[in-house]
Parts: C-alpha cells; structure tokens; sequence
C-alpha cells in the first residue's frame, strides 16, 4: 500500500496503477473511497492511462483524525500528489463533492493540467446563492449532519439507496454504504464547508479541455446545475446520461467508460 504523508505527517492512502499512457487521476465523492471507481479503473487501464486514486482526508484508507477537512486542503493534496508522482498534466476527473475538490486543483495546477472531468460534479456550488437556483441550503446541509451525527447507520444507508436512479441492486447500495461507513465523523466537516464554497470564478480560469458527466435524474447535483457549470467552462463538452442519478459510471457504466476514454484519448 502506498501512502502520502500531508499535514504534519498524517497519510493519504492511494494508488498508482502504471501505464504508459497520460495519467488519470479519480477523486471520489463525499464519505467513500477510491473503491468506488473499480468498475472504471480497468476501462482506463486497459486502453493505456496510468491511472491514480486517492483516498481523500478521513476517508477509505486515509488517516481519520484530520482537523482541515476544506476543499481547500482537500486540492491542495490532490495537488501534493500530482507532484509527488511527477505527472505530466494529468487529467483529474472528481465525482460529487470530489467535483469541487478537482476544480481546486485544477485551478492551482493552471497549464500544468492536462484536462479536467466533472462526474456529477458538485461545483460551482452546492447550496443556493440569490444568482444561483440550484442546490440545498446551508441550513439544509447542517441539518443532514445532524442527523447523520445522530443515527450514522441509518441515515448513511438512505444517502446510499437515493445515489442511484436506475436499479443497481442491493449488493451495489451495500457495496456504497459500507464505503460511507468507513469514513470518520471528522469528515462532515468536508460537506460543511462544500455548502460554503463558490468556484464560479475558478471555473471561468480553467483552460483545459472539460468533461461533464450528467445523470438526468441527479437528485444530489440537479442536472441544469451542471449544465450551468459547463457553460462556465471556456472548453467544456456536456454528455447527459438520459437514464441516470448521481453515479453514471454505476447506471450507465458502459457508456461512461466509453465517454471517458474517448476524451482521454483525444487529449
């Protein structure tokens, strides 16, 4: 196993799959792991990428007692690990809340990114602005704190069954609620601050080439509020997934892989 040493010692566990082809970097969502990219990984690696995940700060395999759990840090590591690893402008792709968390990196990496992905990306906000319809409350998000401090089973294992639109099957929910629930409390705080977040303006500055993956029937990111990201974009492509919620590359694997390929391989 391979760790990252941040902030003052503690570890971030990831992975480095080698290939010869450019690198890949998969940042998951809120309260899972690198685990949920296994059914994308062998797509990626198959067709030549050098693929790397990262289990983010109180997540996974990732050291639980961290106290700067921002999208600020949570960037600036994924940033650590690009050139930790000496990648040659990577692709970042981030899933959910990961989306904010690339955006991040993507803004600090500037011409050293070689491209960026948004998979149900939770950017440029995640909470309701007076210019901005979309999403939950501030309110709203501490409030599912609370109840998740409350009745941490539970109310991860409902999180779990609304990810999905189409019937992936129990095992999968369980699959995905196990994940959550290896996560640390100290982890909530990422979702706090996600709600505090506005990237409008590191969205407008990114370059590279863009990718936005949208599930149609996303109920944790609407689909027009991604839609709206990747209008921000100087260089996006949007793909919608007509079936889909929040995780694509579960409901409409094939496709997704296919879509993410492809835009790997035009780069």
């Amino acid at each position: 196993m391979a760790y990252l040493e941040v902030d003052g010692g503690r570890r971030l566990y990831y992975e480095d799959h080698r290939g010869d082809g450019r690198a890949v970097v998969l940042i998951h969502g809120w309260g899972v792991s690198t685990r949920c990219w296994d059914t994308v990984l062998p797509a990626l690696w198959e067709q030549g990428s050098r693929v790397v995940t990262l289990d983010l700060r109180c997540n996974g395999r990732s050291d639980k007692d961290f106290s700067d759990v921002s999208i600020d840090a949570l960037g600036g590591d994924v940033v650590a690990l690009v050139d930790a690893l000496r990648l040659q402008r990577p692709v970042l792709n981030g899933w959910s809340a990961g989306g904010a968390v690339v955006v991040e990196a993507a803004a600090r990496l500037g011409s050293r990114l070689g491209g960026l992905v948004l998979t149900g990306g939770a950017t440029p906000r995640y909470t309701k602005a007076a210019d901005w319809e979309w999403g939950d409350t501030l309110e709203g998000v501490q409030g599912t704190i609370a109840a998740i401090r409350a009745d941490r089973a539970t109310v991860l294992a409902g999180v779990a069954a609304a990810v999905c639109n189409v019937d992936v099957g129990q095992r999968v929910v369980d699959w995905m609620h196990g994940m959550f629930l290896e996560a640390g409390p100290r982890g909530d705080e990422w979702l706090i601050d996600l709600a505090q977040v506005d990237q409008r303006g590191q969205l407008g500055q990114i370059a590279a080439p863009s990718l936005v993956l949208a599930g149609r029937h996303d109920t944790f990111v609407a689909h027009d509020a991604q839609a709206a990201a990747a209008e921000l974009l100087p260089d996006a492509r949007l793909v919608s997934f007509e079936q889909s919620g929040h995780a694509p590359f579960l409901e409409e694997g094939e496709r997704y892989c296919r879509e993410l390929v492809d835009f790997v391989a035009a780069l």
